[in-house]
């Protein structure tokens, strides 16, 4: 072969490349089997997008993988054959919810641009997130002598005014609480005021509130006899009971840990410990391991408190949706949060944040918070369009501080807000203050579903099935569609119903009913807030 003159094309039009691939392929394969020439060509910036790209692939902009109610599988699967950045977005929990500091896609841009290092962010996707993004990251390493893919140049999204970004919070006083569930209930939940008068926050109605909060000093002190060490032992600069209370999670246990552990044990214990780091479940126990779980497994690894802190995952701010509108209560700020408690085997687990708030943050105490933004969960322009609100539980939050928005604001829109949880005697919250707003006319209608008062069990999407010729009249005349809550099963019922009462009383096939439904979100008239 003459060196000095290669072939045109090296690689045959049928290879499964693009155009870009394969002419950056051919000019690759010509210089290697040139090597005498002495010339280097340097990649262009182009060439490396195209190399993380699959063949063929064309970025439309659009993400229909970004749902929070689609699981990890089905995301990915609909993010196929796009480029890395845009299936490094599909891999996160789709809640923007500003807890990693970004929006999804603009941390995924920030991953696949190399700006952003740490892939374990995003707190709502957990352990699956991550394992999704350190593989999606390997592929970047793997591409082209690890090139950074190239991607869209976006705005600076931290912003510098202390308390609009995670990484730069403001100071707030934490004010007061107060159980919203009356005796009986089976559940704990709490309205929690905060002070921000001297933080200089400002926030809208269906923003998110991001609070940094602290271990349980009960459980740090466990994982401290653990260890074997002393609370006082110096690690970063602090004690290391001081870094387990403030700095790292301590649930759920981290791959990181258990490479730590594999490390520094042997045989059997090395091998189990290897195999829970790649995300096999040995024993049947994985789901339930939190870091003191992990110390209790594996009783004779004894990692340095050095080495067992740089394992940890950081301890991330807790983000909830705000109750209040600032026009209602200027200079505060309140949430309704479920304290999470629960027991595995025979040891009590604790929620981070909404034990913290339940009862371990004291009146008048400082914490460092930011709010966040609300991405397409806003109420709509014109105050004179209806407004439809799907909130049971906990997920009333944002559609009190709706309500107290329109009723300040003087809206002459229609609001219908649809209210359930288990039992009416104790588990409807701020019913005095929704009630004084029918009797006010701002709350049009309210419609409440209670499951644990009947022999069966009735849902607030059962209550909108049972009011599906009124529901489709209101959607008929432009109203907007709101839902807040859990998004595993909650929000796909209530979609699930809504789809119901749009073939029904809409005239329309099922798949109608669907595309009807998919034209509300894609308009921004199906709005949700789930998590």
């Amino acid at each position: 072969m003459n060196h000095a003159t290669p072939p045109q094309s090296l690689i045959p039009e049928s290879a499964p490349f693009s155009p870009e691939q394969r002419s950056w392929l051919n000019g690759f394969f010509a210089g290697y089997l040139a090597p005498e020439s002495g010339v280097v060509t340097p990649l262009p910036p182009e060439a490396n997008a195209a190399l993380l790209a699959p063949a063929g692939d064309a970025d439309d902009g659009e993400a229909p993988w970004h749902d929070q109610t689609l699981a990890l599988d089905a995301r990915m699967a609909l993010a196929e054959g796009r480029p890395l950045r845009r299936r490094m977005m599909a891999a996160m929990a789709q809640q923007d919810c500003g807890q990693c500091g970004y929006t999804c896609e603009i941390y995924a841009d920030e991953l696949a641009a190399r700006k952003e290092e740490r892939l374990n962010l995003c707190a709502p996707g957990g352990k699956e997130t991550a394992r999704m993004l350190k593989a999606l990251a390997a592929e970047l390493d793997s591409a082209s002598g690890a090139a950074a893919e190239a991607a869209p140049e976006t705005a600076d999204t931290k912003e510098t005014h202390p308390g609009h970004s995670r990484d730069n919070p403001a100071i707030v006083a934490f004010q007061s609480r107060r159980r919203l569930n009356k005796e009986g209930s089976e559940k704990e939940t709490w309205h929690i005021e905060f002070e921000l008068a001297q933080s200089g926050l400002d926030y809208r109605a269906g923003d998110s509130f991001g609070v940094f909060v602290k271990n349980d000093l009960g459980l740090v002190d466990q994982i401290v006899a653990m260890l074997g060490a002393s609370h006082l032992t110096p690690v970063k600069g602090k004690t290391l009971r001081d870094a387990l209370q403030c700095d790292v999670s301590l649930s759920p246990a981290p791959d990181a840990l258990f490479d730590l552990i594999s490390f520094i044990s042997g045989g059997a214990v090395r091998d189990k410990a290897r195999r829970l780091a790649h995300g096999e479940d040995p024993d049947g126990d994985a789901a339930t391991l939190d870091v003191l779980a992990v110390l209790q497994k594996f009783p004779n690894a004894r990692p340095h408190p050095e080495a067992f802190i740089e394992a940890l995952d950081p301890l991330q701010p807790r983000l909830y949706s705000i109750s209040s509108s600032p026009k209602v209560a200027p200079g505060r700020l309140s949430l309704t949060v479920d304290a999470v408690r629960y027991v595995v085997g025979k040891r009590k687990r604790l929620g981070v944040a909404s034990t913290y708030l339940a009862e371990r943050v004291a009146p008048g105490e400082t914490l460092r918070a930011y709010v966040q933004p609300a991405h397409g969960f806003a109420l709509p322009q014109d105050p004179a369009t209806p407004i439809v609100m799907v909130g049971p539980g906990t997920g009333v939050a944002p559609f009190r501080a709706f309500l107290q928005e329109r009723a300040a604001m003087g809206a002459e829109g229609r609001n219908w807000l649809f209210f359930g949880h288990q039992r009416a005697a104790c588990d409807f919250f701020y019913a005095e203050e929704f009630e004084a707003m029918k009797t006010a006319g701002v709350l049009t209608r309210l419609s409440l579903a209670w499951s644990r008062d009947g022999a069966d069990k009735f849902y607030v999407q059962d209550r909108m099935r049972q009011s599906g010729r009124e529901l489709w009249a209101w959607l008929a005349e432009g109203a907007h569609f709101y839902v807040c809550g859990d998004a595993k099963r909650m929000a796909k019922d209530v979609e699930r119903a809504l789809v119901d009462v749009v073939a029904e009383f809409g005239a329309r096939s099922i798949d109608e009913a669907i595309s009807f439904v998919a034209t509300l979100k894609k308009s921004g008239r199906y709005q949700q807030d789930v998590y």
